[in-house]
């Protein structure tokens, strides 16, 4: 794969194609092709996903001295119809002691709705919730339509909830409004997603499987944050096509990632009685950027962190290796007792942002994208023409931990 090549591909996929829309289906299209003109077979596998469609959303701040203010906002997908109005409460936090406030209120967060979040609201009678996203310096007033997942909500009722800009969260703050008003209307079905699956059969029945995802966040073109990835992807299959590996090559590109990880969750689920014929999974999650620094997240025996480094190390390839949960497709293989890792360039939010308007072809670099692909192709190869692969197949206590807590089946203890 050239540089002229890398361009096109991002130039090609330069939009935005969220979960379970056509314009996803349309990027999965485009790399199934991709991987059939580079020699691997491909097909779609695909998944049901919970969709919702907001036919109107709005929030209304009831000021000091009695004013009303509209507030730009979109509902939450995902969070049921309805209207409710409670005082306006700022939990800047989500402590025992904080959360007591959110009683008949509604709250605004600074953070994002995880699972166990949302589980204190619930309990403490919150009414509603409101989030924001941005930044009060910038000249843009975008906001993301975000959704309440359904592994986020559990078995507890649904709250209305709204997204603002962070210029408007900080006027209501700071105007200190009383009460708000949250209205949202919806519709909710189920729609579907899919895996793109690819292969190059090796001489053994067992598998290295790279992963990346193609999908993107409502605001993003997703050029960073993964169509970078899955350029990774196409130029493993590039390089390592044409000779037949110990192990064979399996290449999913993931969709619906952002909601939750749903693709590669449905992949281990639709292939449960496969998976003890996978050695390795190799998922690459946002590369190529001009700046940051390369990382590996190993989900597996800490013998494979060290291997990492020493295998960067001797190439003059910079890194940095540790062991964990990286939150990506590789999470659920290693949750089936597969040993994960996940590749990464990451840049610092100043200079490649996600998951906003910002995430576009600009912020790659061809040459790093390629270099990256290098290394990644190499360890890849190392690894497939192994005589016996030899991570161990067991997924050390201190990563279980991590993992009980990132499906959130156990609360973290800080």
């Amino acid at each position: 794969m050239n540089r002229k090549q890398v361009r096109q591909i991002l130039k090609d996929t330069d939009y935005v194609h969220t979960s379970g829309t056509a314009e996803e289906l349309k990027a999965a299209e485009y790399l199934k092709a991709a991987c059939e003109k580079l020699g691997a077979p491909a097909h779609l596998e695909a998944f049901p996903v919970e969709m919702a469609t907001v036919k109107a959303a709005s929030l209304t701040a009831v000021l000091p001295g009695g004013g009303m203010r509209g507030v730009p906002c979109k509902g939450y997908k995902l969070c049921g119809s309805g209207e409710t109005e409670a005082p306006l409460v700022y939990l800047p936090d989500t402590d025992p002691a904080s959360l007591v406030k959110a009683a008949g209120s509604i709250v605004m967060l600074d953070t994002g709705i995880g699972h166990f979040t949302y589980q204190d609201l619930v309990k403490n009678g919150a009414k509603g919730i409101i989030t924001y996203d941005g930044n009060v310096n910038f000249a843009d007033r975008d906001i993301d339509h975000k959704e309440l997942r359904p592994h986020v909500v559990g078995e507890a009722e649904k709250l209305l909830a709204v997204s603002i800009n962070a210029k408007d969260a900080f006027e209501l703050v700071k105007s200190g409004a009383k009460t708000v008003k949250i209205r949202v209307e919806q519709d909710e079905f189920e729609g579907e997603s899919h895996n793109v699956v690819a292969e190059l059969p090796g001489e053994s029945d067992e598998w290295i499987v790279m992963t990346a995802h193609y999908d993107t966040t409502p605001l993003s073109r997703g050029s960073y944050d993964n169509m970078s990835g899955c350029i990774g992807l196409l130029a493993a299959i590039e390089a390592l096509h044409g000779t037949k590996h110990r192990y064979g090559l399996r290449f999913v590109f993931c969709g619906s990632e952002e909601r939750g990880l749903l693709g590669s969750k449905a992949y281990v689920a639709a292939h449960e009685e496969e998976l003890e014929k996978i050695a390795l999974n190799i998922n690459l999650d946002m590369i190529g950027t001009y700046m940051g620094r390369f990382i590996a997240r190993v989900s597996a025996e800490e013998g494979l962190v060290q291997y990492i480094r020493y295998f960067a190390s001797i190439r003059g390839f910079g890194i940095k290796a540790s062991s964990g949960v990286y939150s990506s497709d590789s999470t659920p293989f290693a949750d089936k007792g597969v040993p994960a890792l996940s590749f990464a360039r990451l840049a610092g939010p100043n200079m490649a942002p996600i998951h906003n308007r910002y995430d576009t072809p600009a912020v790659l670099s061809d040459k790093q994208i390629l270099d990256d692909c290098a290394f990644i192709n190499a360890f890849t190869k190392e690894m497939a023409d192994a005589a016996k692969c030899p991570v161990k197949r067991e997924i050390p206590e201190k990563v279980k931990k991590e993992l009980d807590e990132y499906m959130n089946r156990k609360r973290r203890e800080d």
